[in-house]
């Protein structure tokens, strides 16, 4: 199959989709450029900061398309490339980009507030402590992920498989070097940018200077050791998370975007000129290596297709930087197919280099993407220089959705646990202070990660998706309270939990059923944790959902 119709159906669909499906949404719901946002009315200057919408997509998409786009897809693709591609496309239209779209403008009518505080005032105080306990285990969960990623992609010795000896990944270090200097320079950027200087003069010298960061990084790597730059990305992350959003994260991240506009944008021309032909088998199964395509494939393509993650991401943070709600769909709606689009590219890049989806030898997620980009350039005539140069910019960009992914988390935690200590609008003076509350988070991401967050990374999947299902359900219930359009929010919420909670039996269950094999031992260190996990997890799911229901199907009273 050629990889130019692929995505050239894909983005065509995706644009009809964004001005039909997108529009009508908009209008259902009673989207209203004249109504003033929560960044005007509680702008405090450090959550609550109203931006121009370019700064704003570029810094929500930044933080959204985090290496799930890639990594999804490419798990996915053992199934053939028709059943991931057809998720992606169904699931981006009617999942993925009505989540988005309807989280931040739950939360922009909800005051900026975050899932949790939409659920609180919609179904009740018992599930919005449930559903504030869950999402920060899950967020926990993927910052505990994402700095061990980031890190890695940083470490500036690797193990030599052949002389097994640790030496210098030039690669790695320019990628290092490449990073450290953007922060300085998102740091100035919003400076100027709060002096209102004209965007777009800011933005070509920003950019310009993003070049001769990369150009630095090339030529000067940095040779840390992991544990080095572990420490390293704690002390940033803990930066970003306190302090005023318009200094650090806001800038840094739409810096940053242009990284993601320019990998996407040669992956395209790589696409379009070099017309790769896809060699994945369409379709090779209902049940692979055991895995069965339901609940599998709607699992773990994620941030491709629908991500819990996107919601609080859009409502924690988002929703505090909105200057009018005439940009809520471009930012809702449209980046998450903007993703959906990097999502194909990672379908087309692994369904090139391999023919059963099996990535494993070709390296990482990440290696195989940027292996497959360079070739695209190299059957154009590209030097070997060239390629390399591409190679690395495009493992720098990687890198760099990871970054800006785990600061915008760290935040997004930082904000779910606050609320865990909120009550009546007041907060806690201890747990509720940003400082602490961000501490605690890193903390027990840290421990996560020292005891191994691999253990337990299985089961994020299921539970980023079911964070999906209850954002539709928290915004069903508002539309339905407040008199407008809601029924098309049920097939998503019904289908995603009935997904997930399916996931979570089956795992639940193989892993009882190993461990009665295997009787106590390492296992328990694995299965056994799941487990102990899964178990109040589903409990707090059938809480939520409940709940839920009897205000979508019955007049219940708020608690």
């Amino acid at each position: 199959m050629s990889g130019i119709w692929i995505l050239g159906g894909t983005i065509l669909i995706f644009i009809v989709a964004y001005i039909t499906y997108g529009s009508w949404l908009a209008r259902q719901w009673g989207v209203d450029p004249s109504k003033e946002t929560p960044a005007h009315t509680l702008d405090d200057g450090t959550d609550y900061v109203p931006v121009k919408a370019p700064v704003l997509l570029g810094h929500h998409f930044s933080s959204i398309a985090g290496p799930g786009a890639i990594h999804g897809p490419m798990q996915a693709a053992i199934f053939g490339w028709v059943p991931v591609l057809l998720w992606i496309v169904i699931g981006g239209i009617f999942f993925g980009a009505v989540q988005d779209f309807s989280a931040l403008f739950a939360s922009v009518r909800h005051k900026g507030k975050s899932l949790g505080g939409v659920i609180e005032e919609n179904i009740g105080r018992k599930s919005k402590l449930c559903f504030n306990i869950f999402a920060w285990m899950v967020v926990v969960l993927m910052v505990a992920a994402l700095v061990d990623i980031v890190a890695g992609t940083f470490a500036g010795f690797t193990l030599d498989t052949v002389s097994g000896e640790m030496v210098k990944n030039s690669a790695n270090g320019s990628v290092a070097t490449a990073s450290m200097l953007f922060i300085p320079l998102a740091v100035c950027f919003g400076f100027i940018n709060r002096a209102n200087a004209p965007l777009a003069l800011t933005t070509v010298i920003g950019v310009l200077m993003l070049g001769g960061c990369v150009t630095l990084g090339l030529f000067y790597p940095v040779y840390l050791t992991k544990t080095v730059w572990l420490a390293v990305i704690f002390l940033y992350i803990f930066a970003a998370s306190v302090t005023p959003v318009w200094i650090l994260l806001q800038p840094r991240d739409y810096l940053n975007s242009f990284l993601l506009y320019l990998t996407m944008t040669a992956a395209i021309i790589g696409i379009v000129i070099a017309n790769p032909s896809v060699k994945l088998e369409p379709f090779t199964g209902w049940s692979v290596d055991g895995n069965m395509l339901f609940p599998f494939l709607f699992v773990t393509v994620s941030c491709g297709a629908v991500s819990g993650i996107h919601s609080l991401v859009g409502s924690g943070v988002t929703s505090k930087q909105l200057n009018t709600e005439k940009s809520v769909k471009l930012i809702g709606y449209g980046a998450m197919l903007m993703e959906g689009v990097l999502a194909v590219i990672a379908l087309i890049a692994v369904g090139y280099l391999t023919k059963d989806g099996v990535y494993t030898e070709v390296g990482t997620p990440f290696q195989v993407f940027s292996a497959a980009i360079g070739k695209f350039f190299s059957a154009m005539g590209i030097s070997a220089y060239g390629e390399r140069l591409l190679d690395t910019i495009v493992l720098l960009a990687i890198s760099a959705f990871a970054l800006t992914s785990l600061d915008t988390a760290t935040r997004v935690g930082r904000l779910l646990f606050q609320e865990l200590f909120e009550k009546q609008g007041e907060r806690n003076k201890f747990f509720g202070n940003g400082c602490v509350a961000t501490f605690l988070t890193l903390a027990a991401a840290g421990a996560l990660s020292l005891a191994g967050y691999q253990k337990i990374w299985a089961l994020f999947g299921a539970c980023n998706q079911l964070v999906a299902a209850f954002s539709f359900l928290a915004v069903a219930c508002w539309l339905k309270r407040i008199g407008r359009a809601h029924k098309m929010l049920y097939f998503p919420m019904v289908f995603l939990l009935v997904a997930t909670l399916s996931s979570l039996g089956m795992t639940f269950y193989k892993n009882l059923m190993t461990l009665l094999q295997k009787g106590v031992g390492v296992s328990w260190m694995v299965q056994g944790v799941q487990n102990v996990l899964i178990a109040p997890i589903f409990a707090m799911a059938v809480v939520m959902a409940v709940d839920g229901c009897r205000v979508l199907f019955r007049k219940k009273k708020l608690n």
